[in-house]
């Protein structure tokens, strides 16, 4: 046997061949669905974590996933408008974050209800996500979704603006 047969033989039975640790497959060992599995994305806590988010959370309607993503944005919108803003010095500063939360609230429940209206994709099923929900599978249920968006982007606004403006008087409740 030659000296590069056995240096074949001895590769396949070592265990330090870094093809025998390969940590990124196939998703489902089909190739053709243009997904990959990684320690990443099929941990465990990956996965608890992507459908613990309201987009992906079983049993909640459209509105409802509106309404969680809305707050969370109009929520953390308003402090890089208002603290870091051309005026963040002025008495207004936080007036004017306000606004513009709202503003770019709108915005973009502008253009959520154009991707709605667009005939998007439906959902695909991926490794984190094997079981997307079905709604967003209609232009009703984007819809719903926008609408939703506008109201909780702008509660979530407001609600940031009166903790900001009433900071030191809820300071001094707990204080």
């Amino acid at each position: 046997m030659s000296n590069m047969a056995q240096k074949a033989d001895s590769s396949k039975s070592n265990s330090s061949d870094p093809r025998n640790q390969e940590v990124v497959f196939a998703a489902q060992g089909n190739p053709q669905l243009g997904n990959l599995e990684t320690p990443i994305n099929s941990s465990g806590l990956t996965k608890w974590f992507i459908r613990n988010l309201p987009a992906y959370r079983a049993d909640l309607t459209p509105f409802r996933r509106g309404l969680e993503v809305g707050m969370a944005h109009g929520y953390l919108l308003f402090g890089p408008f208002a603290k870091l803003g051309p005026l963040r010095n002025a008495p207004s500063g936080n007036l004017a974050g306000l606004l513009s939360t709202i503003g770019l609230v709108v915005i973009l429940t502008a253009c959520l209800s154009m991707y709605a209206n667009s005939n998007p994709y439906k959902p695909v099923a991926t490794v984190t996500v094997p079981n997307p929900p079905s709604a967003f599978n209609t232009t009703e249920g984007w819809n719903n979704f926008a609408s939703a968006f506008l109201i909780g982007g702008i509660g979530g606004g407001v609600t940031a603006y009166f903790l900001t403006s009433n900071l030191t008087f809820i300071q001094g409740l707990f204080g």
